[in-house]
């Protein structure tokens, strides 16, 4: 097996004095689909957060790419450039679906045709490849905010997707969706995956959606990584009795 793309290493998160999150060990493998589960204020966001490098660590160490970070190192910006987030309520801009998926492309390469620092090209073929992937090409000239929430969502998977990043972290990415929009970013997600060979990370408390996407799963109770295993074990025949009661649908807290 090849080196995994993570590795947390004793790996803790506190806000003010109080302990939020403790992961003793965790390999991300490269190519993978990961869920992790569990509910409301478990430390899965936190967990996201520190993934992305959008906060440091308070403790531990976080291995990406072979080379590894801690509280006291800066994360260079290539590194960070390598992992992109969608969040459950994605924030758009006032413009065109368009101007929003390029929007990151003009943010890191200075000027919207300079894309990713290879050089000048136009980044016209992947922005709508992009926007044909999710199913959205029709609307590429419609003022985002006018959108449904399932479109909004698609918008902002498109916007994170264009860069073309090594790993995808999803926070709750189908919150309050309707079930067919939850299938459209379902199948988003499967083909970034296969297609694309993308990591992808998701947190949700959904174990319904977990169970369809997932090869691996991972339970998250009081910032506490539980139990973590192939998809087919975690939820069948898991080890824990805590994450047999979350896999039943039982209130664990």
């Amino acid at each position: 097996m090849s080196e995994p793309i993570y590795r947390l290493q004793k790996l803790t998160k506190e806000y003010g004095g109080r302990r939020v999150l403790q992961v003793d060990g965790l390999d991300i493998q490269r190519g993978e689909i990961l869920a992790i589960v569990g509910p409301s204020g478990a430390g899965k966001t936190t967990l996201l957060r520190l993934l992305n490098f959008l906060e440091p660590p308070t403790g531990g160490h976080i291995h990406f790419l072979g080379r590894e970070f801690n509280s006291a190192q800066s994360v260079p910006l290539d590194f960070r450039r390598r992992v992109t987030t969608v969040f459950q309520r994605p924030i758009l801009l006032n413009r065109s679906v368009w101007a929003n998926v390029t929007y990151g492309l003009s943010l890191r390469a200075g000027t919207p045709s300079r894309v990713l620092g290879g050089g000048e090209r136009d980044s016209a073929p992947l922005v709508q490849a992009t926007l044909e992937m999710v199913g959205l090409s029709t609307l590429a000239h419609q003022r985002a905010t006018t959108l449904s929430g399932g479109e909004a969502q698609r918008v902002a998977l498109a916007r994170a997707t264009v860069l073309q990043p090594d790993v995808l972290l999803l926070d709750e990415p189908t919150a309050n969706l309707d079930p067919y929009n939850v299938a459209l970013i379902e199948d988003i997600v499967r083909r970034l995956n296969r297609e694309q060979g993308v990591t992808l990370v998701l947190v949700t408390h959904n174990v319904f959606q977990a169970r369809r996407l997932a090869d691996r799963a991972a339970l998250l109770l009081a910032g506490q990584l539980i139990e973590v295993a192939a998809a087919n074990t975690f939820f069948q025949s898991p080890q824990d009795p805590r994450t047999s009661a979350f896999v039943r649908g039982e209130m664990v807290y």
